[in-house]
């Protein structure tokens, strides 16, 4: 079994994956991030690079805590929402962790919310957390 979190480098995801390592930690789980991004041609080789160095400091964190975990970049073209309930649903994953952050109804209706998706479909709990 596993914990699953979703991370991007901002303040809710970064929130996302303190809880989620506080909560493998208590459980003794391995802990699974896994940063997605639907790649094409808006995903360039320096924002490519930028994210790897960002997810080598995440490594590197989780290392120094001496957590067993897993660190997953997924540019394969699906929404985050589908990377992270597949990875989950591969895991057995005890639940997902994922980062809120405030959205205007119009946001969500244009750009839709990945992690409205994930709360609805994922066959796991879901835990929500909103940056510090």
């Amino acid at each position: 079994m596993a914990i699953v979190v979703g991370y991007v480098a901002t303040k809710e995801g970064r929130a996302a994956l303190k809880r989620a390592a506080d909560e493998c930690v208590l459980r003794g789980t391995k802990l699974v991030v896994i940063s997605s991004h639907r790649g094409g041609k808006d995903f360039d080789a320096n924002e490519a690079s930028q994210f790897e160095t960002e997810l080598e400091r995440v490594q590197s964190m989780l290392e120094d805590k001496g957590l067993e975990h897993e660190v997953r970049q997924l540019v394969r073209g699906n929404d985050p929402a589908e990377d992270l309930i597949s990875v989950a649903e591969e895991e057995k994953a005890d639940f997902i962790v994922i980062g809120l952050r405030r959205r205007s109804p119009v946001g969500k209706l244009i750009l839709g919310s990945n992690a409205q998706r994930i709360l609805l479909d994922a066959s796991c709990p879901v835990l929500a957390v909103k940056g510090d």
